[in-house]
């Protein structure tokens, strides 16, 4: 049985379209996976695409074996390398709506889930919510768990980085 969980990052005085605007820069999601290497050391772009319909990118991150948790290492043998995927829609009266996916190669399960920017009171909210999957008995219900509480930390220090990166483009806010 998949486990859900559904996070809000808060983006307070920024718009929707300047949010949208800053994701659609390669610059944005270079800078975004510098920051991130505290978290994974091995990350980087390795596409991104932007039209009319929308925002598409492919982000590589590389977790060493070592750094995964024992659980985790028992079914991981090498390095983890996890593909991500985030698609957002156009940028439609102040919000657009995404999903996002991570896979591993011959890895146990599947995380996914769909994303929405959308305007409040005081700025913007990204909202996720998100689905893991882990297709081992016993130990699936547990990595599943695991795989959402390391989700919301990345989702959270992307959100702080997201906020310093927007800062660094309009000082004079």
């Amino acid at each position: 049985m998949a486990r859900r969980l559904d996070y809000s990052a808060r983006f307070p005085l920024y718009t929707t379209k300047e949010l949208y605007a800053a994701m659609s820069t390669r610059e944005y999601w270079e800078d975004r996976c510098a920051a991130m290497s505290k978290l994974s050391p091995g990350n980087e772009v390795s596409s991104l695409d932007v039209s009319e319909s929308g925002i598409d990118v492919v982000l590589n991150h590389i977790l060493p074996r070592e750094m995964l948790p024992e659980i985790a290492q028992a079914v991981m043998r090498k390095d983890m390398v996890i593909t991500r995927k985030e698609s957002w829609g156009p940028f439609d009266e102040n919000e657009s709506v995404g999903k996002f996916s991570a896979a591993i190669p011959a890895g146990p399960g599947s995380l996914g889930g769909t994303v929405r920017l959308f305007p409040t009171d005081t700025g913007c909210t990204m909202r996720f919510s998100s689905e893991a999957k882990v297709f081992i008995p016993m130990v699936g219900p547990r990595l599943e768990q695991l795989m959402l509480v390391n989700l919301v930390d990345l989702f959270r220090g992307e959100a702080e980085q997201t906020v310093k990166w927007l800062e660094e483009q309009n000082p004079t806010r």
